[in-house]
Formats: structure tokens, sequence, C-alpha cells
């Protein structure tokens, strides 16, 4: 009896700690089901197959969660166990998405349908970096094609949640102006004068998502002409 009771205390403990391992680990849901994940600039889908014999699985996007699905993609390992897919140019409003396995006897079923929702690991204040954003590529006289390298300013940057922030310490003691400008070089508007060390721009301000420039002024000289890129899905 005794023995049995060890045995059920030690069950107990293993099972536990196995339970907080997964949930540390943050295991992605079984299929059907699977999560959809806003990160910045593109959603994340994950999930667990327990389909060995699946030899193709495709992801689908709809915009309205019923009609229009489209497939954009497909898992590049499906027999694995566990999988991802990467949606990099997600659509404007919500996103909807689906899985189509296909199997060895050609029979098929379409996973659960799931709207992608915010990814609460990421911080909205968190400034986007290089990792964050599309590459940025130049075309030389050869027709080849080369990398740019780029980070962000440290006076103007694009935050997580996609808003701008404008970021000042002098502006008490000088007088600070930013002009934005489209990609192509297109005037959009001017902050005629910055009166605060720190200031959030709504990014529903630019309008639609991209590369835009911008050129800061102090006393009237220009401190720095750069760009900045405000991701179509965000926080």
């Amino acid at each position: 009896m005794k023995q049995m009771v060890r045995c059920l205390i030690v069950l107990m403990f293993v099972t536990g700690a196995f339970s907080a391992a997964r949930a540390q680990e943050a295991v992605p849901p079984v299929l059907p089901e699977f999560s959809a994940l806003i990160k910045t600039g593109k959603i994340q889908l994950d999930w667990i197959s327990g389909f060995p014999n699946a030899v193709q699985i495709g992801v689908q996007r709809s915009l309205d969660s019923v009609l229009n699905f489209t497939t954009i993609g497909y898992a590049t390992n499906p027999t694995s166990q566990r999988n991802a897919y990467l949606d990099n140019k997600p659509l404007p409003g919500k996103n909807y998405y689906r899985l189509f396995i296909l199997f060895k006897n050609n029979t098929y079923l379409h996973s659960k349908v799931v709207l992608a929702t915010t990814d609460s690991t990421i911080a909205a204040d968190t400034k986007l970096g290089a990792s964050d954003i599309p590459t940025m590529t130049t075309t030389n006289a050869e027709g080849e094609k080369q990398v740019i390298p780029w980070k962000p300013s440290n006076y103007i940057y694009t935050t997580a949640d996609g808003n701008v922030n404008i970021k000042l310490p002098m502006a008490l003691q000088k007088k600070y102006s930013v002009k934005f400008y489209e990609a192509t070089g297109q005037f959009l508007f001017e902050v005629e004068h910055v009166a605060e060390p720190f200031l959030i721009l709504e990014k529903a301000i630019f309008m639609h998502a991209g590369w835009f420039d911008f050129e800061v002024f102090e006393n009237g000289k220009l401190l720095e002409k750069w760009n900045l890129y405000i991701p179509l899905s965000y926080r």
C-alpha cells in the first residue's frame, strides 16, 4: 500500500512538472485547431499535427471568415509534428485562416477557421528594428539587387503598435520641426513645432503602411534625414 502511495506521489509530481514545462513552452494547439498571432508586420500560424500521413497542408486566408478563402502558401514539412507558417503580407483588416490537409489516400479535411489575434508578448512601445521590417534593396547598373543597410533613427521611429514616436529630449530648449514624405518624395505633412520631448503620431495619419521619409530640423538647420516603416499589421 505504501509503495502504491509513493508511486502515485511520484506520478503526480512528474505530471505536474510536465504540465508546467508545456505551459512555459507555449505549445501550439493540435489540429484541427491552430493559432494565428499578429506579429510586427506579419502573422504567424502555429500548430501540432497528429497526421504523419499528410502529404500537403495548404494555408488559406479570407477577410470574411466564411467565403472567399484563397490558398496563400503551404507548410514546408507537412509531416512534421510541430509546424508553423508565416504570412508576410497580411491583408488590411481582419485576417481569417484555415488549413487544408491532404492525405496519402487523396482524402482531405479542413481545420477550424481562426481569426488572427494580437500577440500579447509584443510590447507596444518596443522600437522596430531591421529584423522587424522588409529588407530594403536597390538595383545597380548591372541589374543586380543589393541590400541597403538600415537601422531606426534615435529621433523618429515606429513602435510595435504601428505608431510613430518623435523623441527630442532638447525640445524645451531648442526649436524642432519635422517634415514627412512618401517614399516617392511627395510631401505629406509637417509638425511645425515639436513642443514636447516626446510625441506620438497615430499611425492612421499616414493613411497606409509602408516606407516613409522624414527630415528633422533643429533651429532651422537639417539635423537628420532618414526613413521609417509602418507595418501593415501591428499590435
